[in-house]
């Protein structure tokens, strides 16, 4: 018997943003579907706007899986998981582990194959790209509902996806991301910029 998958469905039973007061709860596996999303879509604008190679199904793939590791771990608040060097190098070590502990639970055959994707192999910047601009994305949801606690995690998310320096997340910013600020009526389906 192979406990991989799930393991994987176990995903919608760890909450994200445990610190935080929210209008909205979101789960792992939420919000692994939306970097993935972003990831495919940052790999699209690499490849067929900024005309550089990449495979947009390897990057929606990794991004889909990014936080599988924590089926076993949970999910560690950012500011606890990057408190200190130390803290953030002994964290990683358990997130391996808990990559290879999910990989063993899988046929033999197909090892290798998520033994990459785990590791977001090749793509490991649009993951990270996708991840931080879907925490924004998430702490502009609960600014619209009045939240005003994700005020402070939204500047400092912001500010880290703009300190990476990614044209491909910089041009989601500017020409995506304003949309999720408006309500459903405002938005506009003629696929032109609002």
């Amino acid at each position: 018997m192979y406990s991989f998958y799930a393991l994987i469905s176990r995903m919608k039973n760890i909450d994200r943003w445990a610190l935080m007061r929210n209008f909205s709860r979101e789960n792992v596996q939420e919000h692994s579907h939306m970097v993935a999303v972003i990831a495919h879509a940052l790999a699209l604008i690499r490849r067929d706007i900024l005309g550089r190679p990449c495979d947009p199904d390897r990057a929606a793939a990794a991004a889909l899986y990014h936080d599988a590791s924590e089926i076993f771990t949970g999910d560690m608040p950012t500011p606890i998981k990057y408190h200190d060097a130390e803290l953030t190098g002994a964290y990683k070590r358990i997130e391996k582990a808990s990559e290879a502990r999910l990989v063993a639970a899988l046929p033999e055959a197909l090892r290798p194959a998520y033994e990459e994707v785990l590791s977001c192999a090749g793509v490991e910047e649009l993951v990270k790209a996708a991840d931080r601009i879907a925490a924004y994305v998430k702490c502009l949801e609960e600014l619209r509902a009045g939240n005003k606690e994700f005020a402070l995690a939204a500047a400092q998310t912001k500010a880290r996806i703009e300190a990476m320096g990614l044209d491909e997340a910089a041009y989601f910013m500017e020409h995506c991301v304003p949309a999720f600020e408006l309500t459903l009526d405002e938005l506009k389906t003629d696929g032109g910029d609002q």
